[in-house]
């Protein structure tokens, strides 16, 4: 009789287990599925025991100990996969961002203290690019998203022929996500000389007024663009290489995947894309705003303008805290578009990465797991005291108790 395999380990060798188990692969799912069922069952049964046992311990009835059981036996599954997948790995991944641990190698976690930490935030030049990229994305980005996202709730929250179908319409792209079929898709529209984006911008240069401001916006673009990348670089040789190159000629395009300068904004445009689950959130804040407070005021004389400045905004102020939160989060861990619109060009992507690409660049393409925890937390602290603060701040200008 063969004896059990050993535990395995993080950094230990599975050869054992490998030689223990069977060569046939589908007899391997099959019995790695048994196993798992009769983990979770197995552990199931003895949380509920848990439970009763505490529950006789603290002299509850015997209807409360039945009770007990039954709950937790319930619970179990989902509090089991929360240790197994949620917990444990926390744990793993605070042990070793204290460690050099690499995948790649045969020796196991060596400990290094605070190392990873100081070599990430003193030394790391790459990382203090990708944090200066997410701030871009989040200082520029998010604005627009929400800008954008409030302008159709406006606009949709109308009586209008065909209202659903627009809601609907601008709600795809969240159920379509940032998949890499979608950002594949959207690589080619942003093509500078093929690309959809493009000609659309090309024809709009034919509509009177407009050209000077395509220009503009594109002008602008470029020097903050050179700015930030001067910053990363420690160099804004190019920010007064644009500077000195003027206004950009008629009918120039922008260069979304051709330019260290546009790379972010292109990331920037597929979050105005997305932006339909901010749009529903403040379409149900202005369906809750009762109408009684327009009516008076329009019949005070209060233009639309004043209306939505005086009453509008500051009742949606919950809506917006909301999705202010949320979309923070969300854009301090972009990742998909910087993955599949710059993965193999390395100019590009060395201007949009981000510090989650970084930290996937760190544990999965070089294997630096150490390092990479150590990314982990660092970002989890940044998320954690940015919401912290916008909590605490929220009662300068959230308003709950308007109506």
């Amino acid at each position: 009789m063969k004896p059990l395999p050993p535990f395995i380990l993080p950094g230990c060798s599975a050869t054992a287990w490998r030689k223990s188990m069977p060569q046939n692969p589908y007899l391997n799912v099959l019995l790695t599925a048994l196993l798992t069922v009769f983990f979770i069952l197995a552990s199931s049964f003895v949380l509920a025991a848990l439970a009763w046992l505490a529950a006789r311990l603290f002299r509850r009835t015997a209807r409360e100990q039945q009770n007990a059981f039954a709950g937790y036996l319930f619970a179990a599954p989902w509090i089991t996969g929360f240790l197994i997948f949620v917990l444990v790995p926390l744990g793993f991944s605070l042990y070793w961002s204290f460690t050099d641990y690499r995948v790649t190698a045969s020796a196991p976690p060596q400990w290094v203290g605070l190392e990873n930490y100081r070599q990430l935030l003193l030394a790391d030049d790459s990382f203090r690019a990708s944090l200066l990229n997410t701030l871009y994305l989040t200082v520029l980005g998010l604005p627009l998203q929400m800008g954008a996202a409030l302008l159709l709730a406006v606009l949709l929250n109308q009586k209008m022929r065909g209202e659903r179908l627009f809601r609907m319409a601008f709600y795809l792209p969240v159920i379509l996500g940032f998949n890499t079929a979608v950002l594949l898709i959207w690589r080619l529209m942003l093509n500078t000389g093929t690309g959809i984006i493009n000609q659309l911008w090309r024809a709009a240069y034919q509509i009177p007024g407009i050209s000077e401001l395509l220009r503009a916006i594109i002008y602008v673009q470029e020097i903050s663009a050179a700015f930030f990348l001067g910053l990363n670089n420690r160099s804004f040789n190019l920010m007064y290489k644009v500077v000195e190159a003027g206004f950009p000629e008629v009918n120039r395009v922008p260069l979304w995947v051709q330019s260290p300068l546009w790379s972010k904004m292109a990331v920037i445009l597929l979050m105005v894309w997305g932006c339909g689950a901010m749009m529903l959130i403040f379409i149900a804040g202005l369906n809750n705003i009762p109408k009684e407070l327009h009516e008076a005021a329009q019949v005070d004389g209060a233009s639309p303008w004043q209306r939505f400045w005086k009453i509008t905004l500051p009742l949606l102020t919950p809506y917006i805290f909301y999705n202010l939160v949320v979309g923070l989060i969300s854009t301090l861990q972009i990742f998909e578009p910087i993955f599949v619109l710059y993965r193999d060009n390395q100019p590009l992507l060395s201007s949009a990465i981000s510090m989650v690409y970084y930290l996937w660049q760190k544990s999965f393409s070089h294997f630096e797991i150490g390092y990479g925890a150590a990314i982990s937390w660092v970002i989890l602290v940044i998320i954690l005291s940015v919401t912290l603060v916008q909590f605490a701040l929220q009662n300068r200008w959230v308003h709950y108790d308007i109506y």
